[in-house]
């Protein structure tokens, strides 16, 4: 029985972050009491082996959704062959005023202004620390609001240190639109800085701690064709270990008119899905397979997933696509999608 269905009404009925707390604490109850296989359809294993590790399927979890690292296992138990936890920051912060999170059910989209409310990363360590999750667990990370740009890369080099020994891999969060000046961090030198930095620090923690924790990058679905090459260039350039194309976007064409349209933050779910394809196959020509892409973005049925694995994806990730469809969404995409499409 899948009790998703009955269950959305009510929680749309409900301001979405509350909805939001309230859905992540009930799923938790119930895998706690052991329910979650009751509940949820069993999936199936299709591993697939990327960056150098083993996903049980292909279909992740985006950050976003569990930011502090407090639901890994109530998560994985809906059948997910990865999961990425944050964006954290080096410090805790409350993030941006409230309201701060708005659903456009007519768009299948949401729109998010959260500014990486997080409880600093010691705190998710400390839960992944209490975690019984064994799959590839990624943790995405981001600057604090009041580092200035130009000290952006110690905050990311506090979050790569500190998140090294407990992650799967590390997503470097340098496309949000809700931290000032963020994006900024995509473009001209200040990336090539950025990334030649934590490339030299992933080598130190590489012989310290005797394991290799790939790096991947999180780019804007908003970013020119120009600018996608130059970042192109620089993942081969600097052996980056994967992309994550793409993060939420700014563009509200798709949602003209709405109600909420002009209300500032990212943009995710249906609407940024065409935008988002278009960078994974922007990426996978100039990569040439040389660097794996995780897709995200605007994947709320198994064709849009398929859609992202033509495009050039060896994995993909969902969030507004579950807030949307519920957890059937992940069976869905794997029952949906033959094991061939799989990189």
């Amino acid at each position: 029985m899948n009790p998703y269905p009955l269950l959305r009404p009510l929680l749309f009925s409900l301001d979405p972050e509350t909805a939001h707390e309230i859905t992540l604490n009930l799923l938790k109850a119930a895998h706690r009491a052991g329910l979650s296989r009751l509940t949820h359809p069993a999936i199936q294993d299709k591993p697939v082996r990327v960056m150098g590790l083993e996903f049980k399927n292909p279909v992740g979890l985006a950050a976003g959704l569990d930011k502090n690292g407090n639901y890994i296992d109530a998560l994985a138990g809906l059948g997910f062959g990865f999961i990425e936890i944050g964006t954290v920051t080096p410090r805790p912060q409350p993030g941006n005023p409230k309201p701060r999170l708005f659903r456009l059910p007519e768009h299948q989209a949401i729109i998010n202004r959260m500014g990486f409310n997080n409880l600093g990363i010691d705190h998710l360590l400390a839960q992944v620390a209490r975690s019984a999750y064994s799959g590839v667990l990624g943790i995405n990370i981001g600057k604090n609001f009041d580092t200035p740009i130009e000290n952006a890369v110690n905050d990311y080099l506090v979050g790569l240190r500190k998140a090294y020994p407990a992650a799967g891999y590390i997503t470097i969060n340098i496309s949000s639109p809700n931290t000032k000046n963020l994006r900024q961090l995509q473009q001209g030198d200040e990336i090539k800085t950025l990334i030649s930095a934590l490339k030299v620090a992933q080598l130190e923690l590489h012989q310290e701690h005797g394991k290799y924790v790939p790096l991947v990058l999180k780019i804007a679905p908003d970013l020119s064709p120009e600018e996608v090459r130059h970042i192109a260039r620089l993942l081969l350039e600097f052996a980056v270990d994967g992309v994550i194309a793409t993060n939420t976007t700014i563009d509200r064409d798709a949602v003209a008119g709405h109600p909420l349209a002009e209300e500032s933050g990212g943009l995710s779910g249906a609407p940024v899905k065409e935008k988002s394809t278009a960078v994974v196959k922007m990426l996978a020509d100039e990569l040439q397979g040389r660097c794996p892409i995780i897709a995200a973005g605007g994947i709320l049925s198994a064709e849009d997933a398929q859609e992202k694995l033509a495009a050039g994806a060896s994995l993909i990730q969902v969030y507004t696509g579950l807030i949307y469809r519920g957890p059937a969404l992940i069976a869905e995409i794997l029952e949906q999608s033959g094991a061939g499409a799989y990189r």
